[in-house]
């Protein structure tokens, strides 16, 4: 199938049907899509075609994009915009993959005002108007990080400009409720963090704003019910910014809390 689908990718032939076994294999290795419900499966499954069409894939270092990788990128690739539409993708084409982490050369200036050239081992970046890079990892980590999710979510962070934590909202979002629910759970992380308390997500939110929404946005959707115990109100906000609610999936029990409170 991979050649029927890259000819599809480059205009020389119909798109090619995915069966329900690949399909079901594919999804077999993010279990996290589980806790979504069917009818939200089967659009993410559209998106995830959909995505493929519109983007190029480049596998670095001759790292060969079967079936399977385009198809698993792609799922979490459009989790972020299951809500929005792939319109918020529109202004980028590319995709680049690598086998693993990978290095990129930064340059940083001290106070002083000296430049040192170093190099960095990355598992992933975005940039605005070109392309995500992402490592290609074979076996789902189970700890809430998840590359292609994080990189995907700053690419929808950065809609409006350079990544924030601020993304475009629905119309029916309030941008102050936002700012003062995410503003205060940032906070109370990063307080954490520095004092070495206990927290829920992976402690490179702390990072900056832009880092904390994309680790949020890991786990939001890696290990839901998590994040719900830990920030209730940034949840909500993310649930109506991703139209989905994978707690609701993950919880056999669930309950619904009228007013939530941040910690």
């Amino acid at each position: 199938m991979l050649r029927r689908l890259q000819r599809w990718l480059f205009g020389q032939a119909d798109r090619p049907a995915v069966t329900e076994e690949q399909w079901a294999r594919v999804e077999a290795g993010l279990p996290f899509l589980a806790y979504l419900p069917a009818d939200a499966r089967s659009r993410l499954r559209t998106l995830a075609l959909e995505f493929l069409d519109q983007k190029t894939f480049h596998g670095a270092h001759d790292l060969v994009l079967t079936d399977d990788i385009l198809l698993s990128i792609a799922l979490q690739a459009c989790l972020p915009i299951y809500h929005t539409g792939l319109d918020a993708y529109r202004q980028w084409v590319g995709v680049v993959v690598y086998a693993g982490d990978f290095v990129i050369p930064r340059e940083e200036m001290d106070e002083d005002g000296v430049v040192h050239e170093y190099d960095e081992p990355v598992l992933g970046e975005a940039w605005p108007d070109g392309p995500v890079v992402v490592s290609w990892q074979p076996q789902q980590r189970t700890d809430g990080l998840n590359v292609v999710i994080h990189e995907f979510a700053h690419k929808l962070d950065m809609c409006n400009g350079q990544a924030d934590g601020f993304p475009p909202l629905p119309a029916d979002m309030r941008r102050a409720d936002w700012a003062r629910i995410f503003t205060a759970a940032y906070d109370d992380f990063c307080h954490r963090v520095d004092h070495d308390l206990p927290h829920a997500i992976d402690a490179y939110a702390a990072e900056n704003p832009a880092e904390f929404f994309a680790v949020m946005s890991e786990a939001f959707f890696e290990v839901p019910l998590r994040l719900r115990a830990a920030y209730p109100a940034a949840y909500a906000q993310l649930k109506r910014l991703y139209g989905l609610d994978p707690a609701a999936g993950a919880n056999p029990h669930p309950t619904h809390d009228s007013n939530p409170q941040e910690h």
